[in-house]
This record gives C-alpha cells, structure tokens and sequence, in this order.
C-alpha cells in the first residue's frame, strides 16, 4: 500500500538547517534563529491537517517514509520510518527525526539526515523569501 502528501511551503531570510537530528516544515509565517531545524514556513499543512489514511498508513512500523523537498530545480530526499505512537495532532509542524522521539509533531523517526545533512546549495535556496518549496510524503507499507 502507498499513499502520497503533498504540501507547499515558502524559504524564509533566517532558515539555517543546522539541527543535527531533526527538521521541520511550519505553517508558522515567522522564523527565529531558535528554529535552526526548521527548512520552509507558511506550509499548506501541519500535523492534523494530514488524511486520515495516511496517518493511519504511518501509524505502523513498518511503513517507510520518504520526503521530497524540492526548491528551484533542486531536490533533497529524506527516508525514514512509521511508529504505532503517532498521534500527528499538531495543528501547525511536522518534524522528521534521527531519534525515535514522539511528540504530535513527529512525522517520522529514525530518518537518515536531518536539517544539517541538507545539500547546503538547496538551504541557500530555502533562504530566499518567499521561494516556492514543495515537500512530497509517500508512505509505504
């Protein structure tokens, strides 16, 4: 079984992407140097805005999750794996994570990179206000 996410998001002045174990997409519109995980805002959709079968796809541990992120013509790929303990609640963030952390922000844990293993061409990229940046989930169980 596989089920695909596509959501929109924009670069921001202050993305930094040095968080070595985690990385987040926000639909918050403001970004502080606190946020150094975080690689796009404004995004169409967080946590509880995702379909109900998709969550329920990544609620098993078996499911590999694979995120596109693709910024003017360059792309990043993130893969990493489902768990029974995600709530996916959080109205505003998804966060990947190295770790196998669980919080209503989690889309996924033991991914094999984080903001700081990002091609730092693609964060120059994800630095300028207001770029398109596309984030695709494809869940597969």
């Amino acid at each position: 079984m596989k089920f695909v996410e596509i959501l929109s998001a924009q670069g921001h002045l202050a993305v930094e992407a040095t968080h070595p174990t985690t990385l987040e997409v926000t639909k918050e519109k403001k970004l502080t140097s606190k946020g150094n995980c975080i690689i796009a805002v404004a995004a169409s959709k967080g946590a509880a805005d995702l379909n109900p079968i998709f969550k329920q796809l990544i609620r098993n541990i078996e499911t590999r999750i694979t995120v596109l992120i693709r910024v003017e013509g360059l792309t990043a790929n993130v893969t990493g794996w489902g768990d029974p303990r995600l709530s996916l609640t959080h109205p505003r963030d998804l966060v990947i994570r190295r770790s196998n952390y669980i919080c209503p922000r989690t889309l996924m844990v033991k991914a094999d990179s984080a903001a700081v293993n990002l091609n730092r061409d693609l964060v120059k990229k994800l630095r300028k206000p207001f770029s398109r940046v596309e984030v695709r989930i494809e869940a597969e169980l």
